[in-house]
């Protein structure tokens, strides 16, 4: 079955999720649309029917809640998606009663839509599988602000889990959007590790900790990483700074001016303030103080457009805080390391070498 569901899983295929909102809420697929078959508080009025009065009664109740102009509109949405998703596949929670008559009053309106055997449960425990044959990984490390997610990027063969988390993994690194649910970033992991299961070499990763932001990387996946080989990117203190000034004050401020208008500079400010405390025990009383003074100096002047402002307190955490705890945790793991060098040099490694490890 697994080989099935790999297939429809790597195709990107379409869903249509029948669950309740809150059930979709707490985990789905990253191609799937939400129109449920049962609202919340209809499944929730079925539930306890189930309880107190058997599953005929609730299975009675269910078809009066959704009759008539309900039952109606329930299935103009579905064939409407239908009509732009024609390779749509259906499943509810475990591949039951609501998908069974979802599907025969899709097939009465016309629509033969495949269902998923086992529901949203069975896609989810073959995701988790995947976990447990994971292609061989390259950690890429290096100094914050070296460019280690762009580049990854540049190679196919790669897995981005800054991405799928939305947040930049560090404690600067916050974004407008927010984050997923844990299981939807597990799902989408385990579908691009599915899509690129037969890398010729390895997958590149970029060295992350246990934690992006609030999304934990699945235990077997850190394993792996933990386990694998290192190479480490280099950059001038200048270039990583002007990546940093890039990345967490010109396009975060961009993205929270086209969501907040004029209350962009207040959000920026409370984000890189917030952060700033957020690493207050770690970065020491003295530093603190000093690297919030010049936080705040550079918003109060020009906002988002203190250039030479931001590049100081940037420059001042990458010397007092990030370089020194990165030199520790890379000695920690310095018998793993297989290469070190700039952009191209590493570049040219994967061409050449990196067959070898």
């Amino acid at each position: 079955m697994d080989n099935e569901l790999h297939q429809i899983l790597i195709e990107d295929t379409p869903f249509l999720d029948v669950r309740a909102e809150v059930e979709y809420q707490q985990g789905t697929m990253p191609t799937s649309v939400n129109l449920p078959i049962l609202t919340n508080q209809e499944r929730h009025r079925v539930g306890f029917c189930y309880k107190q009065q058997g599953s005929t009664a609730a299975t009675k109740l269910g078809y009066q809640l959704v009759s008539g102009v309900t039952r109606d509109q329930r299935i103009d949405s579905w064939t409407e998606f239908l009509r732009t998703q024609p390779k749509a596949h259906l499943y509810c929670w475990r591949g039951g009663q609501r998908s069974e008559i979802a599907q025969l009053w899709l097939k009465e309106a016309g629509f033969e839509v495949p269902r998923i055997n086992g529901g949203y449960k069975a896609l989810r425990q073959c995701l988790m599988r995947c976990f447990e044959h994971i292609a061989p990984l390259i950690v890429v490390s290096g100094y914050t602000g070296v460019g280690k997610t762009d580049f990854i990027n540049q190679f196919s063969e790669s897995i981005d889990l800054e991405a799928l988390a939305h947040h930049r993994g560090s404690a600067f690194g916050k974004r407008v959007s927010s984050q997923p649910v844990q299981a939807d970033f597990e799902n989408s992991l385990a579908i691009d590790l599915l899509k690129k299961k037969h890398a010729e070499r390895f997958l590149f990763v970029e060295d992350e900790s246990r934690l992006i932001g609030r999304i934990q990387v699945p235990h077997l996946f850190k394993n792996a990483m933990d386990a694998a080989a290192i190479v480490v990117l280099q950059d001038s203190l200048k270039q990583r700074v002007e990546r940093i000034l890039q990345d967490y004050i010109v396009v975060q401020f961009n993205e929270l001016t086209a969501v907040h208008g004029d209350e962009a500079l207040e959000q920026l400010s409370n984000q890189l303030l917030a952060a700033t405390d957020a690493i207050k025990k770690r970065l020491g009383g003295v530093n603190h103080k000093t690297v919030r003074q010049m936080v705040e100096s550079a918003l109060v002047r020009h906002g988002a457009n203190d250039i030479q402002g931001h590049k100081e307190w940037i420059e001042f955490l990458l010397v007092h805080y990030y370089d020194p705890m990165y030199n520790f945790q890379l000695q920690q793991k310095s018998d793993r390391i297989v290469f070190t060098g700039t952009w191209q040099e590493i570049a040219y490694w994967h061409s050449k070498k990196a067959g070898d490890i």
